[in-house]
Parts: C-alpha cells; sequence; structure tokens
C-alpha cells in the first residue's frame, strides 16, 4: 500500500536550480529534505542552460569543480554582439575573481542531474519525481506542509519548512497567497534550434537589428536560437504563414537564410513569455520563496539561474543550522530575504532601464535604424564590457558556501 503521509523538516516544491541546489547544500548539512518535482525527469529544452561564473565558484567550494566539469558543456569567455557590420564583446569574464571565468552552456538536465546525484549520497535528502503540488497544507495561520498527486496517489508531506522554488508560475506561493508585484510590459522569446556548421560564427552572440533581436547560443553540436519578438505578439506571428516568420527571423539572423529551412513547423519552435517581477514579501510563517517563484526576470544573460542559484547559496546558509536544530523562526526567513533583496532589486532596476532604452530609441525614425543604446554604449566605451561580465557573471553580490 502506498504511503499518504511523510515528514520532513524541509519541503522543497520544485527540481529546478533553486531547488536542487538548496536541496543539496541543506543535506550536506545534515538537514532532512526532501526535493518535490512534478515531472518525471529534467528533460526539457531551451531551459535557463547557463553556468555563470559564481555558480561555478559554488561547486567550486563544494568540492565539485572536477567532476562537473567532465560534463559535457561549452564555454564561452565573453559575449558579443553583431552590430553594423562587425563584432562587439558584450561581456568579458577575464577579470572577474573566481576560478572559472566563462559562462558554461550545459544542457539544464545535466546539470539537475548532477546536482541529483550529488545530493542522493546523503542519506537524508529525497527526491519525489512526478509529484505534483495541488495545495499547502497550513495550521493556525503557518504552513507546515504540502498536498501533492503522485503516480501512486495523494500524499501529504509534512514540513517545518516549505521553500516554494517552483519557478515563475508558482503553484505554492499561489496557494501560500504570497503577493506578486509586476513592472514594465511583458515581451516574447521565440526559441529554436539550428543546426552548426562550418562558416557560421565561431562564438556565442547576439545580433542588434532594426526591430527585432536574435541570440545565438553554441550548443555544440547545434545552435540554440532565441527571437525577440518587438511588436505585436507571437500569436499574431502564428496566425500567419510559417514563412513569414522564417522570414523575419532571416533579416536578423547571421545565419545563412536556408537555416531556416530547418524550422518545418510551429512544433519546432518554443515560446518563453518574459515579465519581470517580485514578490511584496518572500515568506510567511512556515513559506519561503525564492528563486523565479520569488522573483522572475528578462532571460537577458541568463541571469535569472544565476541569481536562483545564489538566492539557494543564501537560503542554505542561514537556514541549516536553526533547521537541523529544530528552532527555525520567522527571523530566520526574513534573513534570507534581506540578504537576497538587494541584488533582485539592482538588476531588475537595470533590466527596466535596459528596455525603457530600447523604447526610447523606437521613438526616433533614426535611432530605430540601429541596435539599442546600451549596445552603442558598449561599443563606444570598451571597458564596459568588463562591468557587464561583472553584472553578468557575478551579479551584485555573489554568495559563498559558508562550510
Amino acid at each position: 500500500m502506498a504511503q499518504t503521509e511523510l515528514t520532513t523538516s524541509c519541503a522543497i516544491a520544485g527540481g529546478g536550480p533553486a531547488g536542487m541546489m538548496l536541496g543539496l547544500l541543506l543535506a550536506r548539512a545534515g538537514v532532512d529534505v526532501t526535493v518535490v518535482e512534478k515531472h518525471a525527469d529534467f528533460l526539457r529544452d531551451f531551459r535557463g542552460d547557463t553556468i555563470h561564473p559564481s555558480t561555478l565558484e559554488v561547486i567550486h567550494e563544494l568540492g565539485l569543480e572536477e567532476k562537473f566539469l567532465q560534463l559535457p558543456h561549452t564555454r564561452a569567455a565573453k559575449l558579443s554582439a553583431e552590430m553594423g557590420g562587425r563584432t562587439i564583446t558584450m561581456a568579458d569574464f577575464s577579470r572577474l575573481p573566481v576560478r572559472n571565468r566563462f559562462i558554461a552552456f550545459m544542457p539544464q538536465w545535466d546539470f539537475l542531474d548532477f546536482l541529483s546525484r550529488e545530493a542522493s549520497r546523503y542519506p537524508n535528502f529525497r527526491l519525489l519525481m512526478s509529484a505534483r503540488v495541488t495545495d499547502v497544507l497550513e495550521e493556525n495561520g503557518r504552513v507546515c506542509g504540502l498536498h501533492l498527486e503522485t503516480e501512486q496517489g495523494s500524499l501529504t508531506l509534512h514540513a517545518t519548512l516549505v521553500v516554494a522554488a517552483d519557478g515563475r508560475n508558482s503553484i505554492v506561493r499561489e496557494k501560500g497567497g504570497l503577493q506578486v508585484m509586476s513592472f514594465g510590459n511583458p515581451s516574447e522569446v521565440v526559441w529554436m534550434k539550428l543546426s552548426k556548421q562550418p562558416g557560421d560564427p565561431s562564438e556565442t552572440m547576439g545580433h542588434a537589428g532594426p526591430r527585432q533581436g536574435f541570440v545565438l547560443i553554441d550548443r555544440g553540436d547545434y545552435w540554440q536560437c532565441g527571437f525577440i519578438v518587438r511588436r505585436g505578439s507571437f500569436a499574431d506571428l502564428r496566425a500567419g504563414e510559417l514563412e513569414s516568420f522564417r522570414n523575419l527571423v532571416r533579416q536578423v539572423s547571421p545565419l545563412p537564410p536556408e537555416r531556416m529551412g530547418e524550422i518545418q513547423s510551429w512544433d519546432d519552435v518554443s515560446l518563453l513569455q518574459v515579465r519581470i517581477d517580485r514578490l511584496e514579501k518572500w515568506w510567511k510563517p512556515g513559506l519561503l520563496a525564492i528563486g523565479d517563484a520569488a522573483h522572475a526576470m528578462s532571460p537577458i544573460g541568463g541571469v535569472g539561474v544565476n541569481l536562483a542559484i545564489q538566492d539557494a547559496v543564501a537560503a542554505g546558509n542561514i537556514l541549516a543550522r536553526p533547521l537541523k536544530a529544530g528552532r527555525l523562526t520567522d527571523a530566520d526567513l526574513a534573513a534570507v530575504e534581506r540578504r537576497r533583496l538587494f541584488p533582485t532589486k539592482a538588476t531588475q532596476k537595470l533590466q527596466l532601464m535596459m528596455r525603457s532604452s530600447r523604447r526610447q530609441d523606437q521613438k526616433s525614425d533614426e535611432k530605430r535604424k540601429g541596435p539599442p543604446a546600451f549596445i552603442r554604449g558598449i561599443a563606444r566605451f570598451p571597458l564596459l564590457a568588463h562591468l557587464a561580465g561583472r553584472l553578468i557573471g557575478i551579479g551584485f553580490r555573489m554568495e559563498h558556501v559558508a562550510n
């Protein structure tokens, strides 16, 4: 007969980067922890596949660097963009105060499998796959667990602390009543795969076109491509002819025009709706939100994944001892939010400024023919590429594993 109830010290909803990293850190510290993932595996395309220098530093501090870097990946010591027929360096990681001065591009499922394997070495770690959160369990105004639907039936997971790490559409934060503040207007990115062939660009790069943007991410034997929808919506594009969409991408893609023939149906593309938001308060008694569940970011530079990992490290540092000792307080949860609020606000402010710059450009016919102002600024002052490298590679505050 399947179990209908389980008890753990910390229940983490969501087996993404934030959830799996926090699960590993807490298990390593001796806390009984259970990670709940609604899917049966980690195999999903077009997720955040960037492993930033700050994340690589965390992996080094965990003593896992050598093993981790044996996994298949590609490296980018800088990020580039094409502007006016020339390539400029947008972000340079060569001066960062870390061991690995590059972004590693790795399928997120490999990264998550790695964290899962390492966490599973500890007997106090449990991973529940195909377990969907249906509600939070509350008693006397305090969250004390999760109601789950699994392949074996309904399951109640009792916990001292519930962590919402289930992404920008978090069920846990919704059921827990945490309120979201949204900033700016949502936008859309259409992701697709195109083959990598001789003569293609030699590095991960972006392309600044007159009305759209295009990003190439080197995935070894293929390109992961992002097409930013500037005007209208993907629904409008999809209502038209597929060839019209191909032609829009051809206008901004540095790849040969015929390469777009590889997109044979709408099933070959995936839509990411981009929004910037943040919780008014990241916690309530018994519940804490981290990563995208606490703050959704623009995908620029992959900083959302970086911030999620940094949230997990800060949460692990602050919460491990009180959880293990059975003396967790609301002040501990507030301390996590206080620690991570500044880098979150600063990053979102920067992203909103960049959006505002693009909108101002679009008001001028003359400027509309060129790239956004922040790209022109980096082209004019190359030293800014090192600053951009620091903000993308490390962020406004880098967290370190406490012990």
